[in-house]
């Protein structure tokens, strides 16, 4: 058999073969002996602690037992028979039972023995059982000794049908182990390392895959997890020097008479700190002759829009245009529509594209793009077609950005000579910790403050017993002279049931609040654009007091009279969700509340999830309980696009890693920006390594 190195295909392995590998590749991405030595456990199973059937508590662990086999006999039940067994130690009796295999089963074991056994515990009634234990003679588990720490590996079905489950990747690991390990590289330097008290690669990955005890363990991880997020923001750091050092923007030199005539005369509003503060942030990207890559990030309701038209005015003062990309019709529409009333009476030209725009009416814009004489255009992926082009477009907004992709974003590049100014916008919470890994290579403002007068949203959790109380709710709010959303869940526009649902509650909604005292606007996906806007729109003048809509009204509502947001099904939605919703009441003056609608059976997370709405308005607590619940891919949609493609690091417990690794990476970049120290060149022959398919963008150079 040939030497294995870190670069031998899998198939090579003792034990795995083409078809075994094949599922390897297919199912966990693992190709070659570096992939599966970096296959990490997941959790470890403690095969030295030892517990009494009375110290038994709960099903999620596996658990070990010494105790006497006192029965065995073969119960015959509906279908084929199975083996049950009566198990006991000096504490109490538990029942084994085997569905397969029963007589082979009852051959090898012996009635009176003294056993080892090892399972996951079952409740039924009163009774602890186990279904398919393991168990050992008690006298030969002593001639080989405690098993240790057992780690547990991911596996899937077709894996452990090829017998390769956790316990047969152990045993891949452990041929593998020992062959490999001598030639993985250091990748840290002895400073580092010692500096974050992290132990040698070798250490960890021999402890991580078979720990000799919680503390070997916990070292292994520790280092392991270090390395991860230290790479990964050292990637992100170079991505930005890149950015800075190679990508040249236009420089807006000065800030002048549109500006400033729009700040002094039109503005409606003082700003609030933290608006003039991210102000300032992006006034110095736009004046460096760097290309701005920056991240605007509020909640619901701080004042982005206003951050966003103040930039575009610097952009039209330097003689260029502006455009402003939203990802639904219904936003870009909100958007236009709150621009231009700001703008009235101004010298700034301003228009509107979506898909929806005529053909007559495209071409009056290109026009007006081409010569200059239209300053900003707000539309919709429309913006992105090669047919729109500018003639000088020095800035380009992106709201929502977790709804585009990076390549959309790219797009926006080709519209001049050198790149638009990029600012992206998310009005989505997003944890610190989290924002660091994802845009680390945006420069990150956070309007943390809310414009004055905005009332708190009382927020009310009923079950269906509760319903009575919610209506009454309602129809006060509406007879002092307010209106009302009622939303739906509506996972799938094509959901038979959820369109049900969304029907149903407008006929008891129209039986609860009849003509012609009161009106109801209905809103959903199925509706025509035109037929959609005219209900949107009927909402908006206060022709309608109440709007029955689904999620179609999370972005790009504005009606500061409406004060009730009612969400029926709550606990079908994310957190993130339900916090946009409530983010359309409380607009106005007036006191306003949010009613969370639930059925009597909710799940825990979903009780987690209410507890935590009528807690806090605060949306970047509210994302660090989302991320908890949901995990961070979820959240930002990474997993699809493998943004958070991370083995061993969990971005929500390690923060305090994060944050530290990704300190120690500027530092190390500081001092050492090629990487060219002697002591650094294993941290570059790893990165090189890691991101090799990323250095047309993030290269060492």
């Amino acid at each position: 058999m040939q030497k294995l190195t870190l670069d031998t295909p899998i198939e090579y392995l003792k034990g795995i073969g083409p078809r075994k590998a094949d599922l390897l590749k297919k199912e966990l991405q693992l190709f070659t002996c570096r992939d599966l030595l970096f296959y990490f456990p997941f959790r470890y199973v403690d095969r030295t602690r030892f517990y009494k059937i009375n110290q038994i508590e709960s099903e999620d662990l596996e658990v070990q037992l010494v105790g006497k086999l006192q029965s065995l006999q073969e119960v015959q039940g509906k279908g084929r028979k199975r083996l049950v067994g009566q198990f006991a130690d000096d504490t109490g009796t538990v029942e084994l039972v085997w569905f397969q295999g029963a007589r082979w089963i009852k051959n090898a074991l012996t009635i009176g023995g003294v056993y080892v056994l090892f399972g996951k515990p079952s409740k039924y009634g009163r009774q602890w059982n186990f279904a398919h234990p393991e168990l050992e003679l008690l006298t030969e588990f002593k001639q080989h000794g405690s098993p240790g720490f057992m780690p547990v590996y991911r596996s899937s079905e077709k894996l452990n049908a090829q017998g390769l489950n956790s316990r047969g990747i152990s045993k891949v690991m452990q041929q593998l182990l020992p062959a490999v390990i001598d030639q993985v590289g250091e990748t840290l330097a002895d400073d580092l390392r010692n500096a974050v008290k992290a132990i040698p690669i070798r250490d960890a990955l021999t402890g991580i895959h078979f720990p000799k005890d919680t503390k070997a363990m916990q070292l292994a991880s520790y280092r392991l997890k270090f390395e991860e997020c230290f790479f990964l923001q050292l990637l992100l750091h170079v991505q930005k020097r890149v950015h800075h050092s190679k990508v040249a923007g236009f420089p807006f030199e000065k800030v002048d008479a549109i500006f400033l005539d729009f700040y002094n005369n039109h503005l409606p509003f003082q700003l609030t700190n933290a608006q003039k503060r991210v102000l300032k942030e992006v006034r110095r990207d736009l004046g460096s002759g760097r290309h701005m890559n920056r991240l605007i990030q509020g909640d619901v309701g701080s004042g982005k829009t206003i951050v966003a038209l103040l930039s575009m005015l610097i952009a039209i003062d330097n003689g260029f245009q502006a455009c402003l990309m939203a990802p639904t019709e219904i936003l870009a529409q909100q958007h236009f529509n709150g621009l231009a009333e700001l703008l009235e009476g101004s010298a700034v030209t301003i228009a509107l594209l979506t898909g929806s725009t005529k053909a007559a009416e495209r071409r009056r814009l290109a026009a007006a793009r081409m010569d200059g004489s239209l300053h900003i255009t707000v539309g919709t992926h429309a913006l992105l077609e090669d047919p729109v082009q500018f003639k000088n477009l020095g800035l380009a907004i992106i709201d929502e950005q977790h709804r585009f992709g990076v390549r959309q974003r790219a797009q926006l590049w080709k519209k001049n000579t050198l790149p638009p100014h990029i600012m992206v916008m998310t009005a989505t919470p997003i944890p610190r910790t989290l924002a660091m890994t994802v845009y680390g290579d945006l420069d990150i403002s956070v309007i943390d403050e809310l414009p004055p007068g905005r009332k708190p949203i009382k927020t009310l959790h009923f079950y269906e017993s509760g319903r009575l109380r919610m209506l009454d709710l309602v129809r006060k709010e509406i007879d002092a002279g307010r209106q009302a959303y009622i939303v739906y869940p509506l996972i799938n526009e094509s959901e038979t049931l959820d369109y049900k649902d969304l029907m149903e509650g407008y006929d008891a909604i129209t039986r609860s609040f009849p003509l012609p005292k009161y009106q109801v606007s209905i809103v959903h996906g199925q509706l025509k654009p035109e037929v959609k806007e005219f209900e949107m729109q009927r909402f908006v003048s206060g022709q309608t007091q109440i709007m029955v809509a689904t999620t179609v009204i999370e972005v790009g509502v504005n009606v500061p009279n409406a004060s009730v947001m009612v969400i029926e099904s709550a606990e079908r939605f994310g957190l993130s969700q339900l916090h946009q919703l409530r983010g359309r009441v409380g607009r106005g003056a007036d006191a306003s509340y949010c009613i969370l609608m639930t059925g009597v059976k909710v799940s825990k997370e979903g009780k987690r999830r209410m507890e935590t709405m009528v807690a806090t308005q605060d949306g970047f607590k509210i994302a660090e309980v989302d991320m908890e619940l949901r995990g961070p891919g979820d959240i930002m949609g990474t997993k699809q696009s493998g943004v958070l493609d991370l083995k061993i690091v969990d971005v929500v417990k390690d923060s305090g890693i994060l944050a530290a690794a990704r300190e120690w990476a500027f530092r190390v970049l500081e001092e050492d920006p090629k990487l060219d120290k002697p002591e650094n060149a294993g941290t570059k022959a790893e990165f090189l390594k890691l991101y090799r398919d990323k250095s047309q963008w993030g290269r060492i150079s």
